[in-house]
């Protein structure tokens, strides 16, 4: 009987109505907060932070209601629960008294040199933290950024992001939803030992921005982006240093591009056809853009990509890019290229900066629809830095096809500092992949067909050192070969179609 009258004690404590005395949780309402929606209730739930801090730490409580809020300042040891019920609605400047935290300044300059205006800053939030330790947000509730901006903007007052975290350690992002995130729903930047997991985040620009962060898990995430990225990993200047992000896991996660809204009120729309960056809705999985810092060791399993574009690794800023496996992947109603690896030379970032470099990626179990005949999968690197070390098995491609004979004639453009996306470089001549300035090349147990007659070729190497092929079947029109070859060295095929086995020394130019 004592344990039952014990735990009753701590559930009703925890569900709220905890005193400001409490030295564990921390009612917001208890420090005047209304969760009406129409009063503001920035002061008070700041205040309930404080009381926490200065108690040594502590839980601060969202019962259910709807707080409206400028910006939220979080401390050490701090939890945020927004319980059931709960919604933290990003307060409007046009419409209430009030205004978001200032973008603090950059101490080594220009904040635009190297990064966009929303990587540069992050006290223009919602929620922001800086140099803190061991800080969670948790609960079932929903984070809606209403007066929130989705495009950077120096304008003082403004927010842009609903959570923003600059140097921290110790973080867990758990269970809560996010709504018309901003510019970014999370951006992390330089936050080591991080968990999110079981997120929902239906947003008008990125989902979720990991930049140079080390010892990051994300699980078990539904993301909707189709404006912008729905996770992305970045190494930007955003610290003042090239910093590395590295030691990360991706795991049981889905992202879609669907129209805004519609994946958290079940709806489901695809009548949206493009972000406002041009190309087709996003809402995928990248490395990149941003990479100055190196990207290492970093792992993604058993995820899901719809109505969006396909994965995209990309260093163009001076990174190495390194240790990479992908597997367990299904990427169904792909917009673009379904693989979109690029090393370039962007080189947005110090002068002294020099071009990176692509190595060590394994790609195993994925299977793939794809319905936009301008794409092929595209692994490119530029004149004299190849992408190497690449491996390609048990893949399953089918697209809806129709590539014309004049599309396998295309010359793709190098555009060695432009910026890395699929559109950039127009249609694509090879309806599987494109594969250009490459070494070390292996693909096995591929197979790819098409819906509609695509007169493209299969595969296109150009400027490759050392490519094997086997166990590869794949659909071809009559009289259009699996292969287009032009400058490639040490290349061999074993049962690949009705082809014979061969091996290949150095290859001018043939057709497979």
């Amino acid at each position: 009987m004592k344990i039952v009258l014990f735990y009753l004690m701590l559930l009703s404590t925890w569900l709220g109505y905890a005193r400001p005395d409490n030295d564990a949780v921390f009612n917001v309402q208890s420090f005047g907060a209304m969760g009406n929606g129409i009063h503001l209730d920035t002061d008070a739930i700041n205040n309930a932070i404080n009381a926490a801090a200065m108690a040594g730490g502590g839980t601060v409580y969202f019962p259910a209601g709807n707080y409206l809020s400028f910006s939220i300042r979080l401390k050490s040891n701090i939890t945020l629960y927004l319980s059931a019920g709960s919604t933290l609605i990003a307060a409007n400047m046009d419409d209430q008294k009030g205004k978001y935290d200032d973008p603090e300044p950059n101490v080594w300059g220009d904040s635009l040199q190297y990064q966009d205006f929303g990587h540069s800053h992050f006290h223009n939030s919602l929620i922001w933290g800086e140099d803190l330790n061991n800080i969670s947000i948790i609960g079932p509730g929903l984070i809606y950024g209403r007066g929130l901006q989705k495009w950077g903007k120096t304008t003082p007052g403004l927010g842009n992001k609903s959570i923003a975290l600059k140097k921290c350690r110790n973080v867990t992002l758990r269970d809560f939803s996010v709504l018309q995130g901003g510019h970014f729903a999370i951006l992390a930047t330089g936050v080591d030992n991080m968990t999110i997991n079981n997120l929902k985040i239906d947003t008008n620009r990125d989902a979720i921005d990991i930049d140079c962060c080390r010892y990051v898990h994300v699980s078990d995430c539904s993301l909707n982006s189709p404006n912008d990225d729905a996770l992305v990993l970045k190494a930007s200047y955003a610290l003042g240093y090239a910093a590395r992000t590295e030691n990360i896991t991706i795991t049981n996660c889905a992202v879609y591009g669907y129209d805004e809204g519609t994946f958290l009120d079940g709806s489901f729309k695809t009548t949206q056809k493009a972000a406002p960056d041009k190309g087709v809705v996003t809402g995928r999985i990248k490395l990149g853009t941003e990479s100055n810092g190196d990207f290492r060791n970093i792992t993604i399993s058993n995820c899901t990509f719809q109505h969006c574009r396909g994965l995209a690794l990309e260093t163009v800023d001076g990174s190495v890019l390194e240790n990479i496996t992908v597997s367990n992947i299904v990427m169904d109603d792909i917009r673009n290229a379904p693989f979109f690896f690029r090393l370039g030379r962007r080189m947005r970032g110090p002068s002294d900066a020099k071009v990176g470099s692509f190595k060590r990626v394994l790609i195993d179990n994925v299977i793939i629809t794809a319905s936009n005949p301008q794409y092929g999968s595209m692994l490119m690197g530029i004149p004299g830095h190849d992408v190497e070390d690449i491996v390609f098995s048990n893949i399953h491609i089918k697209i809806t096809g129709g590539g014309s004979q004049e599309q396998s004639k295309v010359i793709v453009p190098e555009h060695e500092t432009s910026y890395p996306d699929p559109q950039e470089f127009g249609k694509i001549p090879a309806y599987g992949f494109y594969i250009r300035h490459a070494r070390n090349i292996s693909m096995h147990h591929i197979t790819m067909e098409f819906d509609n007659p695509d007169w493209r070729p299969a595969f296109i190497l150009e400027d490759v050192k050392g490519a094997d092929f086997y166990d590869i079947t794949v659909q071809t029109m009559p009289d259009v070969t699996v292969f287009e070859l032009k400058n490639v060295t040490d290349f061999s095929i074993h049962r690949v179609n009705n082809l014979k086995d061969k091996k290949f020394k150095t290859l001018k130019s043939l057709k497979l």
